[in-house]
């Protein structure tokens, strides 16, 4: 941003940012003042004068408004011309989210994101730790004929993983894990050699890709978090059933980042514990 010394400054940079403005906006001195409700001969005053005084609010907004910029960066208190509804705008990307494992999106997102720590919290188990069959069981019933082609979508998830090109942290509510191993809720339903044989390849890829891929367990009782995926300092991604909210302000990206680290921080299973923890849950399967 620019250094202004004085009030004289100022005011020739309002100047040079108004006529600037106008020229992006093809807009005169007097369609200007129309759009304004004043005078041609005001307008001709904020361009022409080379005093220090500058005008009051009510011009400034009603000028930024008319052509588009921000109301900051015509006085010199922001380098980005843009309206702050077109800041949110573009750092809010709204992406369809449909019942399938065939996603693109979630692929480049990974893909962008090559090299950096992807924090997430999955909406139950990770797709890309689940057994073809439990995705089968899980997918069929909406893929029809092409779930066998969606699984393939888990297996490039995973595979992403296993070339380490990015660290993966995963954060789960330890009822996930107690559900499913009890076949009980959303894991009603699968059988229960499916579940043990489940249980045992979470167990395997955590154990091979450590400290790669580090899963932890937290309390939903004691904290609460949506989906999210967070990919490194560039975006985060909350997931809201139909679709994902992208963010890529830096602002967002570093709340969720520290969101996330916090179910890290105050997680009952830590990564070292999981083979141990599924073990455990591994006897009540059946039961």
């Amino acid at each position: 941003m620019f250094k202004l010394s004085d009030k004289r400054d100022r005011a020739l940079l309002f100047r040079t940012r108004l006529t600037t403005a106008m020229a992006a906006a093809s807009a005169t001195q007097s369609g200007l003042a129309r759009a304004i409700g004043a005078d041609r001969s005001t307008i001709s005053q904020l361009l022409s004068d080379d005093g220090a005084r500058l005008p009051n609010a009510q011009i400034v907004a009603m000028c930024a408004t008319h052509l588009g910029v921000s109301a900051d960066w015509l006085l010199g208190l922001t380098d980005r011309p843009e309206m702050a509804t077109t800041l949110v705008a573009s750092a809010v990307e709204v992406t369809d989210a449909p019942r399938t494992l065939i996603d693109e999106q979630i692929l480049n997102w990974h893909q962008e994101a090559a090299g950096y720590k992807v924090r997430h919290v999955p909406a139950g188990l990770p797709n890309m730790m689940k057994l073809p069959e439990l995705l089968s069981w899980e997918y069929g019933p909406s893929l029809d004929k092409s779930s066998q082609q969606a699984i393939g979508a888990s297996a490039d998830r995973l595979t992403l993983m296993q070339q380490a090109q990015s660290d993966y942290e995963i954060a789960l509510p330890m009822f996930e894990l107690e559900s499913f191993a009890a076949g009980t809720g959303y894991y009603d339903g699968v059988p229960a050699q499916l579940r043990i044989a489940q249980l045992d390849h979470i167990a395997d890829l955590h154990a091979n890709l450590y400290p790669t891929l580090r899963l932890h367990l937290f309390d939903a009782r004691k904290l609460y978090s949506a989906p999210i995926s967070v990919f490194g300092p560039l975006l985060a991604v909350i997931y809201i059933g139909q679709s994902y909210l992208a963010f890529r302000d830096s602002e967002r990206v570093q709340m969720l980042t520290r969101h996330f680290d916090r179910l890290v921080r105050e997680a009952t299973i830590t990564p070292r514990d999981i083979a141990g923890h599924i073990e455990k849950l591994k006897a009540t399967v059946g039961n």
